[in-house]
Formats: C-alpha cells, structure tokens, sequence
C-alpha cells in the first residue's frame, strides 16, 4: 500500500456502489487507500429485481488496480441486513471507518396518484435504509472513538421537485437524520455530513422528456458525471475532514456548494398575543414580501454548470 492516500488504512462501507455515483465513490476511495465493502443489491432503479454481477464488476475493477474490495448483496431496506455489513467490514477488514449512504431508488409519481406502494418503497429504501446502515455502524463508532458518516440527499427535498413526494420526504428526513447524528455523536469523534449531488445516473435517466426545455436539462445533466461527486466524499471520510460535521453540501459538475440550513428570516410580535383575524391581517402581509415560491431544483439552479 502506497503511503501519503488520504484514506490509508481506512475502511469503507459504501450502499449503492455498483453503478453510478457509489461505484465511482468506491474506485475513488480504493484508489486512495480504503478497503471497501461495495454493497449494491442490484435492483432496477425502481428497486425491482437482484443482480449480483454490479456489485462484482466493481469489486473486479478495484482488485485489479490493486486495491482491496468485498461485495455485499444485501437491501439496506432491512434492518438486519444493515448489521450484516458493518460485520462483514469488521471481520473481513479488521474495522470499519466510513459510512455511504448512497442506495436508492425512484417511483415519480405526481402525488394524487401515488399509492402507499410507492411512498413506502421509496422510503424503506432512502431514509429507513440511511438509518439501517448507520445505526448499524454507530455502536462500532462509539466504542473506537471515531467514525464519518456521508449520506446522499437531493435537491428535490432540499427545494422541490415535480412528481417526487416520496423522493422528496426521504431525501430531506435524510439531513435530518445526519444532523441528528451529527449532535449525538460528535463527543465521540463521529462526523456526519451529507451531499446533494447533480449527476446523470440510471435513475435520473427516469426524468421524462416532454419538451425542448426538459430536453435541454437532460443534456446538462448527462455532462455531469458521477465521478464529480467521489473527490468530496474521499475528503469527508479522510483525517482532513474530521473538523466537519453537520454540514450539507452540493455538487455541480466542477462546483461544490455550503448549502443553508432553516434559520429564522422574518418575525412579527404583538404584546396583545394573536388571533387568526390578525394573523390574516398582520402576520400575512408581513411575511408575503419574504415567501418562498414554488421553485424547483432547475428553478433556483437556473444556470449551466461550470
């Protein structure tokens, strides 16, 4: 093993690493050091199906350029499952030091036809699969005293999107959950930070094309490649991104974004106490000039990316 890698002696556990984002995540990482359990059941980007050969072909890949690599096969979905990779990185590897949260899956539907099926399925997989995996890893955490959670939210949650509510709830409760871990954890030498990527993918290969205008975003996007994402991943997870916890960023092609976090914009106060005729009549206009519209990802993201 070569000295100097941001990520020597370190283990990786990355959830989603057959395709996309996670696999780039997970070459990036193995060629900086890291052992890495590449997890990635193998589904469609519906979450329908297994295929064990993703997962392998990253495996193969990462061996061959010398590193070292184990597949997991298992849903993140399952809370059993998520114990069953931290284990599998502590007896394969000796310890586990970082944590991917990476899997998921799309079932886009306008929201009054979207049924309990895809509202569950979409979460089971981002938010509970997000727990799954990290509590998992925590005990192991808390008892060496150090640790980096990174977990994959989206601008859909973070602003908005069209036909995405399930996508949407998951992807926000996501930073919630890091937060969260973030304070419960940072007496112990845990970090938990997340990232918001813009990339083209399998599943962001769903967004139908119905105009020219969409079609001119899809085409941004498939110039922005998951290998953009890897380097701040590989940065969290090194001894350098130690001092940064709670964080949310954004990645945009050669871009990286700090992006905010819900504070206080605008108060109005009443030494009378409020009623709803004066809420209508005071706190309302008040705040009408400070209202967020209903802006979309595209919506705030309005320019192409550098």
């Amino acid at each position: 093993m070569s000295e100097g890698k941001l990520l020597d002696g370190k283990v990786a556990l990355i959830t989603g690493a057959g395709r996309g984002i996670g696999r780039d995540m997970a070459i990036m990482m193995a060629a900086n050091g890291a052992k890495v359990i590449v997890n990635d059941l193998g589904g469609t980007e519906k979450g329908e199906g297994a295929d064990q050969v993703p997962a392998m072909e990253v495996v193969k890949e990462i061996r061959d350029a010398g590193g070292e690599a184990e597949a997991n096969f298992g849903s993140v979905s399952e809370f059993a499952v998520g114990e069953a990779m931290v284990a599998q990185a502590i007896d394969q590897f000796g310890g586990l030091d970082i944590v991917v949260n990476n899997a998921g899956i799309l079932r886009d539907v306008i929201f009054h036809k979207m049924t309990e099926d895809d509202w569950d399925a979409v979460i089971n997989v981002h938010l509970k699969g997000s727990f799954n995996v990290s509590r998992a890893a925590a005990t192991h955490f808390r008892e060496k005293g150090s640790g980096c959670f990174i977990h994959f939210t989206s601008t859909s949650g973070l602003i908005g999107n069209f036909g995405q509510a399930n996508y949407a709830a998951a992807k926000l409760g996501i930073v919630g959950l890091s937060k969260s871990i973030a304070l419960d954890m940072s007496r112990f030498g845990v970090t938990s930070n997340c990232i918001s990527p813009f990339a083209w993918s399998r599943m962001i290969g769903t967004i139908p094309i119905a105009d020219e205008t969409q079609r001119a975003r899809v085409d941004k996007l498939k110039a922005m490649t998951p290998a953009k994402i890897a380097p701040l991943a590989v940065a969290l997870g090194s001894d350098a991104g130690k001092e940064v916890s709670g964080q949310i960023f954004a990645v945009r092609n050669n871009e990286i974004y700090l992006m905010g976090q819900s504070r206080p914009i605008r108060s109005v106060h009443t030494a009378e106490g409020w009623n709803p005729e004066a809420v209508v009549n005071t706190a309302f206009p008040a705040f009408k000039g400070s209202f967020y519209p209903l802006d979309r990802s595209q919506d705030v993201f309005s320019w192409d990316p550098i």
